[in-house]
């Protein structure tokens, strides 16, 4: 509201600025009032470009989030708004390039009327000055030329012409790349597209150079009044009252708006490179059509149990509370007998270990390391989704937060945005790509996926990394109670999320202050569910064994399924584990009755401040924005439900 008010400010005072003083008296009287409407927009078209940089500043954006000094949870909240601030004021200027600019036309072609004498008599006459000695011209059409192509000549023989025509169609060019259509279908014409930018800010800030609107100086107003000369124009110069009024045009004044966000960007840039060049590593991968894959911690379990015959109930509990003690705490590499006795109480033991036990701990220590599981790499999960896990120096992260990845063999110049799925307890960090277009395409088989064999560390394409930035995200652990909502891909941030959580649980953490997670997931394939559920299935597990199942509510929606999948479900719907995810919650078919899910949380949870974090497409966003405005009470001691989108 703020930004509309200045925006409507600026286009009412500009356009009295030109429409009141004598100043321009005679330039409206030859253009009349399309000077005051090509003007005030032009103000406005400053104070928005002034802007339309900011928001993309994302180093100074997660700066200034991670400033508890420079900003409160709601200024955050409005940070996380960055995007969509951009797309606003980029269709304000827009609306005032197209106003700017249909003003102009008619100017350019009154003008050129008036200088080929085909005008009223008194803009002809204005538009003759200038064309004697010691006259400084009013009318910045100097040629006689007839119209059209006099307005043409102007138009590209004047530097106000052809920057203006050249910003224009940048303007055209990047806006209508920027349709969600085209940057889904097409992301490469509108990565290019809008490095258009550079040329348009370089056209905008040396535009007003020739200063072609002109209105009289001060010191020509001291001896020339329009109120006693107006109605005389025949005897200017001829009496002393009324000499030839002197014109000339208004310095340059954008470059100064824009100056100051374009150093601003220009530092973020030099950052980005400087951290495109950090070495990152990735150190394995295991191509999608390796005939063993990865074992996760769980399969593994339940393989080796299998295998050793392991079917009684307590055997299996504290296999896997071994892995749970030892994988996050990096030893899986380490034997039984280095791990403290405090430990061996901790994952179910009592007294000595059982020499047979130990040796299935060992087994499962030895064959976890073999399959690579605690190594990192690139991991091919199933439904075309790949993992990539790297390490760089110095890289710091929070849950939630994202980067900006470049790989040189699929092209030089293209940033791609993915959350990070890694936890930051984590010694490493990992982001999922889904394959679904030509540059993730081009990845995918520039790290050998497509290939059967192995491929070696030193074979593995370079990848640059720029962040992490932050994002809404980060501020989950600030509430008490939270709803989680990914929509298919868009479960990367909670995966984050998630596994900070077990790990903190891990290390036994008492100064945790959220106490209940709502988590939806809605996939339309089932095959999407597979990567992601091992990390249910842990944290399920933590969650039991600390005697805090209620800790962790969630609710995973299958939208999508056909004829024979549904006779799958209905035959194994009793099973204790669910048919899809072998999570003990079964999967749901459908989607949310959302009302009503609000609706239950808020009852369970009164005076109580509910974060809604939400990850997917704007039809979702829109219904949970107005479900959290609809179901928060009035009074500041009400429930309460914030809602935030991840927006990147």
């Amino acid at each position: 509201m703020v930004w509309l008010g200045i925006n409507v400010f600026l286009f009412v005072w500009y356009y009295q600025v030109y429409a009141l003083p004598d100043k321009f008296y005679y330039t409206r009287r030859l253009l009349g009032s399309a000077l005051a409407l090509a003007r005030a927009p032009a103000a406005c078209l400053n104070f928005n470009c002034m802007l339309i940089l900011l928001p993309v500043c994302r180093n100074l954006l997660s700066f200034l989030r991670g400033s508890g000094a420079c900003c409160s949870t709601r200024i955050r909240r409005q940070l996380d708004r960055n995007l969509t601030f951009h797309k606003m004021v980029a269709w304000m200027i827009a609306l005032h390039t197209a106003i700017h600019t249909i003003a102009h036309l008619f100017n350019v072609e009154w003008c050129v009327n008036a200088r080929v004498n085909k005008s009223d008599p008194y803009s002809i006459a204005l538009s003759d000055i200038g064309d004697k000695p010691d006259e400084n011209y009013l009318n910045f059409a100097r040629e006689r030329i007839k119209n059209p192509e006099g307005g043409l000549y102007v138009a590209f023989t004047r530097l106000a012409g052809i920057t203006g025509v050249v910003i224009t169609l940048c303007l055209i060019l990047i806006i209508t790349s920027s349709t969600k259509t085209i940057r889904r279908s097409y992301f490469e014409v509108f990565w290019y597209t809008h490095h258009l930018f550079v040329i348009f800010f370089i056209g905008l800030a040396i535009h007003g150079a020739q200063r072609i609107v002109r209105g009289q100086t001060a010191k020509s107003l001291e001896v020339h009044k329009p109120q006693i000369c107006a109605g005389n124009i025949s005897a200017w110069g001829k009496i002393h009252e009324c000499p030839i009024p002197d014109f000339a045009g208004n310095p340059p004044m954008t470059w100064k708006w824009i100056v100051g966000p374009m150093f601003l960007y220009l530092c973020e840039r030099l950052v980005r490179f400087w951290r495109s060049q950090q070495k990152v590593v990735i150190t394995k991968l295991s191509p999608g059509g390796r005939s063993d894959p990865q074992l996760t911690p769980i399969q593994l379990r339940d393989r080796l149990a299998q295998s050793l015959g392991g079917t009684n109930r307590n055997r299996n509990d504290v296999l896997g509370s071994a892995l749970t003690i030892m994988l996050p705490r990096g030893l899986s590499w380490m034997t039984l007998a280095e791990v403290g006795a405090g430990e061996w109480q901790a994952i179910g033991g009592a007294g000595d270990m059982d020499h047979n036990l130990k040796g299935v701990v060992l087994l499962i220590v030895d064959t976890y390391h073999k399959h690579g599981a605690s190594e990192e790499g690139v991991v091919t999960h199933p439904f075309k989704t790949i993992e990539l896990q790297m390490k760089k120096k110095g890289f710091k992260m929070e849950v939630g937060q994202y980067i900006f990845v470049k790989c040189p063999k699929v092209s030089r110049l293209e940033w791609h945005p993915f959350t990070l799925t890694s936890a930051p307890e984590e010694d490493f960090f990992s982001i999922h790509i889904r394959i679904v277009g030509d540059w993730t395409e081009g990845l995918f088989n520039a790290c050998g996926c497509d290939k059967q064999e192995f491929q070696d560390a030193w074979k593995l394409p370079k990848i640059a990394v720029d962040g992490p930035f932050g994002t809404a995200s980060e501020d989950v652990f600030s509430y008490e109670v939270v709803m989680l909502v990914g929509a298919g891909i868009g479960v990367t941030p909670f995966a984050s999320i998630l596994k900070s959580v077990w790990y903190k649980y891990c290390d036994n953490a008492t100064n945790l202050k959220l106490k209940k997670i709502y988590f939806y997931w809605l996939c339309r394939d089932t095959h999407a569910f597979e990567w992601f559920a091992d990390l249910l299935q842990l944290l399920e597990t933590q969650m039991q064994e600390r005697n805090n199942a209620g800790f962790l509510s969630y609710n995973i929606y299958l939208t999508g399924w056909d004829e024979s999948q549904a006779n799958h479900f209905a035959v194994h719907h009793d099973e204790e584990k669910d048919v899809i995810t072998g999570l003990k919650q079964k999967t749901l078919y459908g989607r949310p009755n959302w009302d009503n899910e609000f609706k239950t949380i808020a009852s369970q949870h009164p005076n109580t401040r509910i974060g809604v974090f939400l990850c997917g497409p704007e039809a979702l966003a829109k219904t949970l924005s107005k479900q959290s405005i609809s179901n928060s009470e009035s009074g500041p001691r009400g429930v309460h439900f914030i809602f935030n989108k991840e927006n990147f």
